[in-house]
């Protein structure tokens, strides 16, 4: 009895696998029909039997034409397609097109036209142009009959290649396998007005049928000169438009930056221990930075020190808060702008500005009213940023990229990776100016020029090639092969990043002032015994060092000034009193040295008031390749499968 059970079992697994297989998705046959015209154009007949189950053939398959081919020179080519008809079982069927990367999707069958189970052969006829390479000694048709990308094994594959009249193949290649196989599983068999080629074994899934058959040299017609110069337009259109348009915008910029964006011939510089003409620390920093550095925040807490040192405020420096306590002191004359703004903002006599997270709001709109109260008083004034040239250029780039978009043939592939060098750019824009700034601040104007540039476009190199390679890992780039398109793109990007900062420029007032303040710069970093060198300069005090520290903070230097401080405190000529003076104005967290208390909080202190701020709310956001001698390479390919 259990003899029989186990037989019984073993016919129903063998039933059971049996019918999996003939329920399989598979296609039976695969003929493609190729005759080439005198004029070199293929007019293709593709006859596909599938097996239908309902699992991915429901409605009908799909099939998938490249667009882009490589000529013999392996120059990626736009490729001429027209779709002729489509039949199901010898008869018209519904069909409709998309397009697809790299390519065209036809779908054959009715969205609402349900399959029943069954074999359906498909006929999809297409006439396509430019399929035929030219070489020196011979001409040749190599063709990818079946595609690589069909979702399903192909039992057998063939092709019957038709010649023009008196043509005889001069020679011929076949290979199967998956992309880029050099495997031989196929016959040829010469025929009367052309060739006939067939596989010897099934084709997997992603494994497909190429063939090669040679050409004596002018079987068919070349194109004309014209015709050339006409297609190699066509194959380089986003290349034109793109580096077209990257010419015109660093030519509109150049030009502009020549008749405005030139900063005035510096000055002599020397140094010297007050500030230019009285400013005030905020308007020292709003002009050696042609506007503020650290979104203003900078400014205000070396404004915020200023008020404190002239006895207005007490800064209680607390662990994770400051707190800006006003005094009794009355001001007297009139403050300048942002120094009003902020004795304002913190009210009065006994009142106070925490800066916290809890007052993030608060202190924002502060900073807010700080930055319009200065920039109201003094726009215009010392620096120009001639925004109307800038919006030009805006203007110029949108235009040459609303060209590319538009007239250009960029596939879904490009267009999604457009952001990458857009990003790159903006950033290596930004960084480059601030790097050309801050290193070569004491450089001549046109090395400083070229060092911004010149980083810039060393460093957009440099992250693109990068960037290429570690998108090669998840993309084919040769799919997309216009990386052409993404350099032209990012250098757009670049040149409005780099010339949004470039293209300002000081005013002769602001000249002048700008190199005051270097001098005042000078000053802060020297070391004691240049300083102390100097013709007039005041003898360090804590009064001196006070006096100068807002300015300090404001140009960033406060580091070198605090340590000089500090290394004169602890000598003789200080003397006790001195050694142990503690300001009024100021209570620290921590015990310990003023100089280095008070050193610590200075450099903290806009990066503390810049944390407190609340964070914006975040917004949401919602391939053909071919090879030579190989399979898969040539015209033709594709692949499909069912819907």
């Amino acid at each position: 009895m259990n003899k029989v059970l186990g037989l019984l079992t073993a016919v129903l697994v063998l039933l059971a696998a049996a019918g999996q297989a003939i329920a399989a998705e598979v296609i039976r046959d695969y003929h493609a029909d190729i005759t080439v015209a005198p004029d070199a154009t293929l007019s293709v007949t593709e006859t596909i039997t599938v097996r239908a189950e309902g699992q991915d053939i429901k409605r009908g398959i799909f099939r998938d034409f490249p667009l882009y081919a490589e000529d013999a020179d392996g120059r990626r080519i736009k490729v001429d397609f027209d779709l002729v008809s489509v039949e199901r079982d010898g008869e018209p069927e519904d069909y409709h097109t998309e397009s697809i990367s790299g390519g065209i999707r036809i779908y054959a069958g009715s969205a609402d036209v349900f399959l029943d189970p069954g074999d359906y052969t498909y006929t999809v006829t297409y006439t396509t142009g430019r399929q035929i390479r030219y070489f020196d000694d011979h001409d040749e048709l190599y063709w990818n009959v079946t595609g690589n990308g069909w979702k399903f094994p192909i039992l057998k594959a063939s092709a019957n290649v038709v010649l023009p009249d008196g043509v005889t193949a001069t020679r011929t290649a076949y290979y199967t396998g998956p992309l880029g196989s050099t495997e031989t599983n196929a016959r040829y068999q010469r025929a009367d007005d052309g060739a006939y080629f067939e596989t010897t074994a099934p084709l997997g899934i992603g494994e497909g049928l190429t063939i090669v058959v040679g050409l004596p040299k002018g079987a068919v017609l070349a194109p004309s000169s014209e015709t050339s110069t006409w297609w190699w337009l066509r194959d380089n259109i986003n290349a034109i438009i793109g580096y077209g348009g990257l010419g015109l915008v660093f030519f509109y910029y150049l030009r502009s930056w020549i008749a405005v964006g030139r900063d005035p011939e510096a000055g002599i510089m020397v140094p010297r221990w007050d500030p230019p003409e009285g400013l005030s620390p905020a308007l020292v920093n709003y002009i050696d930075n042609k506007g503020f550095s650290g979104e203003g925040w900078t400014a205000l807490s070396a404004s915020l020190l200023d008020l404190a040192v002239k006895g207005y405020v007490v800064l209680d420096d607390l662990e994770n808060s400051i707190v800006v306590n006003r005094t009794d002191k009355p001001v007297t004359g009139k403050l300048q702008a942002g120094l009003a703004s902020l004795i304002e903002a913190i009210g009065g006599p006994g009142e106070s500005l925490t800066i916290d997270k809890a007052n993030g709001k608060r202190v924002q709109s502060v900073g807010k009213k700080f930055r319009d109260a200065i920039e109201k008083e003094h726009r215009g004034k010392y620096y120009r940023g001639n925004g109307g040239y800038i919006f030009g250029g805006l203007a110029l780039s949108i235009a040459a990229l609303a060209a590319l978009l538009i007239f250009g043939s960029l596939t879904e592939d490009t267009i999604g990776l457009l952001f990458a060098p857009v990003v790159v750019a903006v950033f290596l824009g930004s960084f480059a100016v601030r790097l050309g700034r801050g290193v070569r601040r004491g450089a001549p104007l046109a090395v400083r020029i070229i060092s911004i540039v010149g980083m810039a476009i060393l460093g957009f190199v440099a992250v693109a090639m990068s960037l290429v390679s570690v998108l090669a890992i998840f993309i084919d780039l040769s799919e997309v092969h216009q990386i052409s398109v993404l350099i032209a793109v990012g250098g757009i990007v670049l040149l409005n990043a780099l010339f949004f900062f470039l293209m300002g420029a000081p005013t002769p007032v602001g000249r002048k002032l700008m190199d005051g303040i270097e001098g005042l710069r000078t000053y802060l970093t020297l070391a004691e015994k240049d300083r102390l060198n100097m013709q007039g300069a005041p003898k360090m005090s804590p009064q001196h060092f006070e006096t100068l520290l807002p300015y300090a903070v404001a140009l960033g230097v406060e580091k070198p000034w605090t340590e000089t401080f500090e290394t004169w405190l602890a000598s003789a000529a200080a003397g006790a009193a001195a050694a142990s003076y503690q300001p009024a104005w100021y209570h620290g967290a921590h015990p310990g040295d003023f100089g280095g208390r008070i050193g610590g909080f200075s450099s903290a202190m806009a990066s503390t008031i810049a944390s407190t701020i609340p964070a914006p709310p975040k917004s949401s956001s919602s391939g053909f390749s071919s090879g030579g001698g190989s399979s898969g390479g040539g015209g033709g390919g594709g692949g499909g499968g069912g819907w």
